[in-house]
C-alpha cells in the first residue's frame, strides 16, 4: 500500500509551506514473536506498521490519528530512529536515515526531537529543571560554557511561559501543564527543525491542553518548526494540524488537508472516526444518530487479507478480502486506500 505522496500547501490560513523535510516511503515495522529459551525461534510477526508512505513539508504540522494500536507511535519512533524499520526508507532533507550509523546520526538527533505523552515519567525526578534543560546542550557540546548554558535555560523557560525560578525546582514540584512545558523547552534546547509530538497533550486537562497547543503553534511560527502530531483526539488535531493522515491496523487509509478531511471524509473508517467525535451541545448531541463500527480490531499478528478494514466495513464487496487497495489520489491532495471510491 506504499505510494509516493506529494504534499500540498496547508489550508489553515498560514503562509505557504516550504520544500519536503520528511519523506517516508514504504515503511514497515514488524516485531518478531519468539519461543524457546535457547533456539529463540521466530513463530510470528506483529505487523505494527505495514507499508506507510507520506511526506511532511517544512513548517507543516501533519496529524497522525487512529485507534490505539494502529501504529502511530511506532511510526514516530521509526522516524526518530528509536526503532530499526523492517523495510522502507525515511528521508530527512533528502538523506536516508536508515543507512546511517550511530555516529552519523548524531547531527540528526540534534535536528529531530520529541515531546513525550507523559510529562512526569519523561523527566528525571532526581534532576532539577535547569539541569534537565542544560544536559542535552552539554552532552552535544552545543554550548560549552556553563554560564551561557544557564542563560539559555532561563531563555527557554521564558519562551515556554515559565518563570526563571522553575530552574531550581524538581519535576514533582510542578503541575502537569508546567511539566509538559518543560518537555517542550527540552526539545527546543537542541535548536531542532523537526519535532515528533507523541500524544503531547492527551495527559493534560482540557484547559491546559489549549495553552500547550497555542504554545506549540506560536513556537512553530517563531522558530520555523515542523511537527508530526500524533494524537487520538480529533478536536485537537483539527485545531493545530495542516494535514491529517488516518491509520488503521498499521496501514494508512486516508490523507488530506485538515479541513478537507473533516468536511469531506471518504474512507469508511475515517467517516466512523469523525462520527464518534462528540458535539459540545447537549441538545444536538442527544438527537444525533450514533453509528459504531462493528466487530473488534483484528490482531496485527494475523491481519485480514486484502483491505485490512473489510471485516468491519459496511460498504465492503466481494473483492475487498482479495485485493489490497492502492493508496491513490482521488482528488488534488486527497489520498484514500479504498477500492469502492
Amino acid at each position: 500500500m506504499s505510494a509516493v505522496i506529494d504534499s500540498n500547501a496547508a489550508s489553515n490560513g498560514t503562509a505557504e509551506l516550504g520544500d519536503t523535510l520528511i519523506d517516508v516511503q514504504g515503511l514497515k515495522m514488524h516485531f518478531p514473536i519468539t519461543e524457546g529459551i535457547v533456539m529463540n525461534k521466530v513463530v510470528a510477526q506483529v505487523k505494527a506498521v505495514d507499508g506507510v508512505s507520506f511526506r511532511i513539508k517544512r513548517g507543516e504540522t501533519l496529524g497522525l490519528v487512529g485507534e490505539s494500536g494502529c501504529g502511530k507511535t511506532t511510526t514516530g519512533r521509526c522516524i526518530l530512529q528509536l526503532e530499526n524499520p523492517t523495510e522502507g526508507q525515511i528521508f530527512y532533507d533528502g538523506i536516508d536515515l536508515n543507512t546511517l550509523n550511530s555516529k552519523q546520526m548524531v547531527p540528526f538527533r540534534q535536528k529531530i526531537q520529541v515531546i513525550f505523552q507523559d510529562p512526569f515519567s519523561s523527566l528525571n525526578p532526581r534532576m532539577k529543571i535547569g539541569e534537565i534543560l542544560a544536559e542535552p546542550m552539554r552532552v552535544h557540546k552545543i554550548i560549552t560554557d556553563k554560564r551561557a548554558r544557564d542563560e539559555r535555560v532561563l531563555d527557554l523557560l521564558k519562551v515556554c511561559g515559565l518563570s526563571p525560578r522553575f530552574a531550581d525546582r524538581y519535576p514533582h514540584e510542578m503541575s502537569g501543564g508546567q511539566r509538559q512545558r518543560v518537555g517542550v523547552a527540552r526539545a527546543l534546547a537542541m535548536d531542532p527543525e523537526f519535532i515528533v509530538c507523541d500524544e503531547a497533550v492527551s495527559a493534560l486537562d482540557v484547559s491546559i491542553q489549549a495553552q500547550v497547543i497555542n504554545l506549540l503553534e506560536d513556537l512553530r511560527e517563531e522558530f520555523g518548526l515542523t511537527y508530526l502530531f500524533i494524537s487520538h483526539d480529533l478536536s485537537v488535531v483539527r485545531h493545530i494540524c495542516h494535514r491529517v493522515a488516518v491509520m488503521y491496523l498499521g496501514n494508512m487509509v486516508e490523507l488530506a488537508d485538515c479541513d478537507e478531511l473533516f468536511d469531506n471524509p471518504i474512507h469508511p473508517y475515517t467517516k466512523a472516526l469523525l462520527e464518534a467525535v462528540p458535539i459540545p451541545d447537549p441538545s444536538v448531541e442527544s438527537e444525533r444518530a450514533h453509528k459504531t463500527i462493528k466487530g473488534e480490531i483484528p490482531s496485527p499478528i494475523n491481519p485480514p487479507s486484502g483491505c485490512v478494514f473489510h471485516p468491519r466495513c459496511d460498504v465492503a464487496v466481494d473483492g475487498c478480502p482479495k485485493v489490497i487497495p492502492e493508496f491513490r489520489e482521488v482528488k488534488p491532495g486527497h489520498w484514500v486506500a479504498c477500492t469502492e471510491v
